[in-house]
């Protein structure tokens, strides 16, 4: 049986679609479920093994980037995301949802209570204060439990963002040093975050905050040079990033 995906959408997503395909493409079964159906019936993330969200403007990105849809997901949504974590179910958030899960609380997710935590992280204007859309360099953590980056080492993939750049005091990102929850830094930096951070897992590895984005890298073809790159693996690196994921969750499906 395929690993059943939700990706969460709402008012302003505009990477559903994409980030649907991806996973599809990755071997699960992918629905695009709307934010008030979910928090209608929040039971409702329970049929699922691996959770979405996708990049965009949620509410026009309004007050700052994601965070109207991480104050709906804080007050209306928390005890429902919290039991799906720590059921180490799959969870990405990709540019937008990046922004979203550390507004929320969930990413770094050192700990995850009753309540909702304090946000410890924010992704805020890039050091140039423009948008930029680009391709970047990334390099993956070797020492990281992220499950998502498994396997993969240097890899290209494409930015998109107007506030992308991470910004935390120095004690919570010593803390994520020694966590290994470091996923993925530039090389080079595009937007000033600190430390080069290109996004951020929580401490079991199942949840993953990152700019850039792996939806739009699935097939080679998506490269700007797809012709002039040599010795390419048989996956592109954001597909590969997808079918750990989704591997991971089938896995635990079978058990």
């Amino acid at each position: 049986m395929k690993p059943k995906t939700l990706i969460l959408r709402t008012a302003g997503t505009n990477c559903d679609a994409e980030l649907a395909h991806a996973f599809e493409l990755a071997g699960a079964s992918a629905e695009k479920v709307h934010l008030n159906r979910l928090v209608a019936e929040p039971t409702l993330l329970d049929r699922f093994d691996l959770l979405g969200i996708p990049g965009g403007f949620s509410y026009g990105d309004d007050i700052a980037a994601g965070s109207i849809l991480a104050g709906r997901l804080r007050n209306r949504l928390y005890a429902a995301l919290r039991a799906f974590v720590d059921a180490g179910k799959p969870v990405i958030g990709i540019c937008n949802g990046f922004q979203v899960l550390v507004k929320s609380g969930l990413l770094p997710g050192f700990e995850l209570g009753d309540t909702p935590p304090r946000q410890t992280l924010t992704l805020t204007d890039n050091a140039n204060p423009r948008f930029v859309d680009r391709w970047c360099g990334l390099a993956a953590e070797s020492n990281s439990p992220c499950i998502w980056t498994r396997g993969l080492n240097r890899l290209p993939l494409p930015i998109a963002h107007g506030e992308g750049r991470l910004v935390a005091a120095d004690e919570v990102l010593d803390q994520l040093e020694q966590n290994g929850q470091i996923a993925l830094r530039y090389d080079p930096n595009p937007n000033g975050s600190m430390r080069d951070i290109a996004g951020v897992c929580n401490p079991s590895g199942a949840v993953l905050g990152l700019m850039p984005h792996p939806e739009r890298f699935v097939d080679w073809t998506q490269h700007p040079h797809w012709t002039r790159l040599d010795d390419t693996p048989d996956a592109a690196p954001g597909l590969t990033l997808f079918a750990n994921a989704v591997r991971y969750a089938a896995d635990r499906v079978a058990v």
